[in-house]
């Protein structure tokens, strides 16, 4: 048939895969397999020998720029040129190492970039260093394994790295670097995650907030930890730190508002709106989202000095600080919260508004949670008719076992 985009569109899948030829260019036709995903593929003969390449993915080209491709394929064949051959020898000589490279310039200009430095940061530390001389195409689903085993102490970790090479290899596959289909991740067994909740309790918060209004008064004491000659050096007495307003309110701004951090580390402050009591985010993890303000973080925000174009000033002028680990550290210890992290500020807010009885999806809706399945991870603390009916269980059992009550 003539290859068109009227008649790609029209081919339907089948049990098998199948192929469909050009009737006007002999070897230009187009793969068809039993999943539905159609490939351009040209055909040539090298001596006795059949050779196929494919020329690219249906949506990837038009029907046009695949027969342009087509032609100039057959033309390098009439001209002694084998491209299968090529392609094959160019696929052996890309190291794994390589073919990273390549998928950081090729595709992480589509990825956030906190995400592009997880990718690399995750493989340089993990993969790299083990297989990064060796073949890409080489790689097996055994010597994934090898190093999905050696993080079994840090299963959500071990779990990531192989996700992120996992797209390394179908980005591979669908640029011709390695074997079309290739990725030896997909049959490495993952490890089971346990999802993290913790929610400070009304101790636990009372403890953080006179822990951020000595921290930015009198000072949070320190521990010294030099040891050896080197401490000799240390001055005496009791040392202490106190931290700027712009570190505690960053903090203070993330249970209020129930943000993520990089939210509120790169705020500027043309995207906030007191008046109205809005936050306008334009690349937050879930896309373009506004964060409604209660009248608590709109306090917060009145309360600070406007230093720079950002809400949280950094160390250098109009730059977002980096993050808050060091200082965080020491006020959670100060206030023995050692196992809360930031993030669990959020969840924290979260909790408070399940708890209070709004619903899930307007608990969702404050979050920003692009699917209410995100926000079912607070069902089970939610003042819901399942609390209220097991409440109402508990008092029936009391008064049959004769127990008082108030």
């Amino acid at each position: 048939m003539k290859i068109s985009k009227r008649s790609v569109d029209a081919l339907a899948p089948k049990d098998e895969r199948y192929f469909v030829w050009d009737d006007a260019i002999s070897g230009f036709g187009i793969r068809v397999g039993a999943s539905g995903r159609k490939t351009f593929v040209c055909r040539y003969r090298n001596g006795n020998i059949r050779r196929q390449v494919k020329l690219g993915n249906v949506g990837t080209l038009t029907a046009e720029e695949a027969r342009s491709a087509a032609k100039k394929v057959l033309a390098n064949v009439t001209l002694g040129e084998d491209p299968a051959e090529e392609r094959d020898a160019k696929r052996k000589a890309v190291t794994l190492s390589k073919l990273v490279e390549l998928f950081v310039e090729g595709h992480g200009p589509k990825l956030k970039a906190a995400s592009l430095t997880n990718y690399k940061s995750a493989l340089n530390k993990h993969v790299l260093p083990v297989l990064g001389k060796r073949p890409a195409e080489a790689i097996t689903t055994k010597d994934l394994n090898k190093i999905h085993i050696s993080l079994v102490e840090q299963p959500f970790n071990a779990n990531r790295v192989i996700a992120y090479l996992g797209s390394v290899f179908s980005w591979g596959a669908d640029n011709g670097c390695v074997p079309e289909a290739f990725n030896p991740t997909r049959a490495v067994k993952r490890f089971k995650e346990q999802g993290r909740q913790r929610y400070l309790s009304d101790e636990e918060l009372a403890r953080l907030g006179s822990t951020l209004v000595l921290a930015e008064t009198k000072g949070l004491p320190w521990t010294i930890k030099v040891t050896g000659y080197r401490r000799k050096h240390v001055a005496k007495g009791n040392q202490s730190i106190i931290y700027p307003l712009h570190v505690t309110n960053a903090i203070r701004l993330l249970l209020m508002t129930g943000c993520r951090l990089r939210e509120i580390l790169h705020l500027q402050w043309k995207k906030v709106d007191i008046g109205r009591g809005l936050l306008f985010l334009p690349d937050s993890k879930t896309g373009r989202k506004t964060v409604i303000l209660n009248r608590s973080a709109i306090a917060i925000l009145e309360s600070m000095e406007r230093t720079d174009r950002y809400v949280i000033s950094g160390d250098i002028p109009d730059q977002p600080r980096h993050d808050l680990k060091r200082p965080w550290t020491h006020i959670r210890t100060s206030a023995e919260l050692e196992d809360v992290r930031l993030h669990d500020l959020r969840h924290t807010q979260a909790s408070v508004g399940a708890m209070a009885g709004f619903g899930l999806p307007i608990v969702g809706k404050l979050l920003g949670h692009a699917s209410s399945m995100t926000t079912q991870r607070y069902a089970h603390i939610a003042d819901d008719p399942a609390r209220r009916a097991s409440d109402a269980i508990g008092l029936s059992l009391e008064k049959m076992m004769g127990a008082e009550t108030e």
